[in-house]
């Protein structure tokens, strides 16, 4: 075994899984070590953890919004095996299938969750975790105020972002932050994924969307919608949404927006890995007209 499969197969052992006979590790996330666990007397398993882990409530509060988002939302994902301070296990899901029809559902099954969970308030009764961050959810009545402190500003103290921007790019972080009223249209809170990126859209073994690895809150919806808009959506996905906007109403305006919502993310990782995908160019572009002139 390697390192990585060693040391899922141990924290295996100490929850009480001692069937597996061989780990597979699996690549695609960036905060942590996973694995597939292959069993003697049951099937495989979904495995992760982290060398060491954010707080021994991480994976607790993971487990827990993939229960929110069933049994709330009606989306798909997998059952939590066991969630302790070093360890989340979950079932086993299959690849997204690269077809059409796969993303028309997920259209419908996402604008089921944003309209059938409207909250009056933004936030969430506890805090989780971004990567490896903590993601602060203070109740809060104000979607603006709340999406400034908890979403944007907070990501300005963090060693990693305060390298990459400089002190003019971080007091246009403060303009941008001070004009959201003006800039975003006012919209209700509604349960939201937090992380919704390609990566974490799979599929349930009869072809629904399923979804892993949440970093729930009451949110704008768009703040799902911006965040799969970041990376490059597969071409399948063309219809994805076309299709969510008749379901919701949702206008054209938002993709000239999401940039503003997006930089809640490419803070994140900026913040999170050495990497930065070219996030920091990204940020400067955006904060570029709030910029002081002066």
């Amino acid at each position: 075994m390697t390192g990585v499969t060693q040391l899922l197969a141990e924290r295996l052992l100490r929850a009480g899984i001692g069937d597996v006979v061989t780990v597979e590790p699996v690549s695609g996330g960036l905060a942590a070590l996973a694995g597939i666990a292959h069993r003697r007397d049951a099937p495989p398993i979904f495995v992760k953890t982290v060398a060491e882990p954010p707080a021994g409530d991480a994976f607790a509060a993971e487990a827990e919004g993939l229960t929110a988002l069933r049994e709330q939302g009606g989306l798909a994902t997998p059952d939590v095996l066991v969630a302790n301070h070093e360890l989340l296990v979950l079932s086993l899901l299959s690849p997204r299938p690269s077809d059409g029809a796969f993303w028309e559902r997920f259209a419908h099954a996402l604008a089921h969750l944003h309209t059938g969970t409207v909250h009056p308030r933004f936030g969430w009764h506890r805090d989780n975790w971004l990567g490896r961050r903590r993601q602060v959810n203070t109740w809060a009545d104000d979607g603006f105020a709340f999406f400034a402190e908890h979403r944007l500003l907070r990501w300005l103290r963090e060693p990693r972002v305060r390298a990459a921007l400089d002190a003019a790019d971080r007091a246009a972080v403060e303009r941008l932050c001070a004009r959201l009223p003006e800039l975003l249209p006012e919209r209700p809170a509604c349960l939201t994924h937090g992380d919704l990126w390609s990566q974490n859209v799979l599929s349930t073994g009869d072809g629904r969307a399923a979804l892993i690895d949440p970093a729930v809150s009451y949110l704008w919806a768009e703040v799902d919608l911006a965040h799969l808009w970041t990376t490059a959506a597969p071409p399948e996905s063309g219809r994805f949404f076309a299709v969510y906007a008749e379901l919701t109403g949702l206008d054209a305006g938002w993709r000239d927006r999401a940039p503003i919502i997006q930089l809640r993310q490419h803070l994140a990782v900026l913040a999170q890995f050495d990497d930065d995908w070219g996030a920091a160019d990204t940020v400067r572009a955006t904060l570029a007209p709030f910029r002081s002139r002066a």
